[in-house]
């Protein structure tokens, strides 16, 4: 069992199945409609505690309703919640997600809470005591909450914890190329074929990666969908192919799961494919329930799932 600090936020989805998208100034009936905890940080919280793993989250929440069902996955799987900060002004961060029939997911996020997280309540040993760092880059888009994560990668290089930082198609938008000197120096860096690309600028994930090298970022996890992940390192680039699974049904967190499930494997002692693979695994078994943390994996269910590894050249 690893000791883990996660940062990141914890919201609360507001999930609207409809058949398509409405026209500008247009209506749509949604065919179904419910709301649940989500947030790369209260999700990738969530899925390492369930995975046997001391962890702690740091996030900030508002008053009410919408909080407790923003952490009722947090606290339901053991996740240490002294970190969490209470905002009485503004409202839990939310996000509105409309799902079409091919499981395409269009969202409308409002930050709320989450980005007024106060650095002043944060301190080394916070860090020290942990072994390894896990956060998701929204963290790093502004207001006090940049500030916050900021000062927890710097901690965690003074103490020498593993640390993994998960993309989001969000923050990489916000932010591009002003991420890249924030990760430098960052253990492992996990995100999907587009994020890659709007990061970089670039058009082909040989040269993304090269460009991601040169800014001295040399630990990339490209998650490539129905494809799976490619593992890249100084000394290798393989891809490590998808687990198949039969009816997908809804992917809000199956990227979260992946990087909860690599980080268990780098720090339970597996190489970097088998990391992979098991993030492949449980990336996939997430989408075969609705909400992005209603599937609970366990190191048992995980393991009889991963049973093999199949690798490719990339």
């Amino acid at each position: 069992m690893a000791k883990l600090f996660v940062v990141g936020d914890a919201t609360v989805d507001q999930m609207y199945f409809v058949d398509a998208l409405p026209e500008p100034g247009g209506e749509v009936t949604a065919l179904r409609a419910l709301m649940e905890p989500g947030g790369a940080g209260g999700t990738m919280a969530t899925a390492l505690a369930r995975l046997g793993h001391d962890v702690r989250i740091a996030t900030r929440v508002g008053t009410g309703p919408f909080s407790e069902l923003a952490l009722r996955n947090v606290r339901d799987a053991g996740v240490d919640t002294s970190l969490i900060q209470t905002d009485d002004t503004y409202q839990t961060s939310s996000v509105t997600i409309l799902i079409t029939p091919d499981t395409q997911r269009t969202m409308i996020s409002a930050a709320g809470a989450s980005r007024y997280l106060d650095s002043a309540k944060l301190d080394i040993g916070h860090v020290r005591e942990r072994d390894a760092l896990v956060m998701s880059a929204y963290s790093l888009v502004g207001g006090p909450q940049r500030e916050y994560a900021v000062q927890a990668l710097a901690f965690a290089a003074e103490v020498g914890a593993t640390t993994f930082v998960d993309m989001g198609s969000g923050a990489v938008n916000a932010l591009q190329g002003r991420l890249l000197p924030l990760l430098r120096g960052v253990d492992y860096v996990l995100m999907n074929e587009k994020e890659l690309f709007t990061l970089t600028g670039e058009t082909s994930i040989s040269d993304a990666v090269s460009g991601l090298r040169a800014q001295g970022i040399d630990q990339v996890v490209v998650k490539v969908g129905e494809m799976g992940s490619i593992v890249v390192t100084p000394n290798l680039t393989e891809l490590v192919d998808a687990m198949e699974i039969d009816g997908v049904v809804d992917s809000t967190g199956a990227g979260d799961y992946y990087t909860a499930a690599f980080a268990h494997a780098v720090l339970d002692g597996y190489d970097l494919l088998e990391a992979a693979w098991r993030g492949n695994v449980a990336g996939a078994l997430n989408t075969t329930r609705v909400g992005a943390q209603r599937v609970a994996i366990d190191v048992a269910t995980l393991e009889r799932h991963a049973g093999g590894i199949d690798v490719g050249a990339a």
